[in-house]
């Protein structure tokens, strides 16, 4: 009787939640374009999509620079993002989501690569600096702001300390980098529904490489 309760709980928050205004925004980093659909770079595109599929949005709409998609993640709901302004400009995306919504740079949940961690790890922080992202930087620059949450999906190190950085990161998985990004990429989607709750401390608890 008690998990009866307790579905038609979880069932009636949902509810209450598509009817909400717009309270987070889920921001995957990536490049537009076929030619990069599978590259490392885009990891954040991909770890998006999958949370949009598990929580039944269509990232589709153009809005803010963005395809955007409207979803309850956790019990919030969220504006789901994958800005179309390619890596290096991704903070205009977010700045006009942001002004729009009225949504504080703490409610904003950012998912892109790591080239410091292997495919398959996740690690998450409450802030920080843009370690070299290019993404990450111009949303700082633009926001003013570096305490934004962000989850990091480990992309591999570069073969070589003298390979092409860019070379390397918009390079394409292999199979099996692929099979341990799509754990990640699930990984991160539930990581993504704890920390909009409030629960960053257990996301990191449970998924911090």
């Amino acid at each position: 009787m008690a998990n009866l309760f307790d579905l038609f709980k979880q069932i009636r928050q949902q509810d209450d939640a598509t009817k909400a205004p717009i309270e987070y925004l889920i921001v995957g980093l990536g490049n537009p374009g076929k030619e990069y659909e599978f590259t490392r770079h885009n990891a954040g595109f991909l770890a998006l999509d999958q949370l949009a599929e598990k929580s039944g949005a269509a990232v589709k709409k153009i809005k803010f620079k963005s395809l955007t998609g409207e979803a309850v993640v956790g019990s919030r709901r969220c504006l789901l993002m994958k800005p179309s302004t390619y890596m290096n400009n991704s903070g205009e995306a977010v700045v006009e989501a942001m002004n729009f919504y009225k949504i504080p740079i703490e409610n904003v949940l950012v998912l892109y690569d790591d080239i410091s961690l292997e495919p398959g790890k996740l690690r998450i922080r409450r802030k920080g600096s843009d370690g070299g992202h290019n993404g990450i930087k111009s949303i700082i620059y633009l926001t003013g702001k570096d305490t934004f949450p962000r989850i990091k999906l480990g992309v591999g190190k570069k073969p070589d300390p003298r390979y092409d950085l860019a070379k390397w990161v918009l390079s394409a998985f292999s199979k099996e980098e692929f099979e341990a990004m799509e754990q990640a990429f699930s990984n991160a989607g539930e990581a993504a529904a704890l920390i909009v709750d409030g629960k960053i401390d257990q996301a990191m608890n449970l998924y911090n490489a």
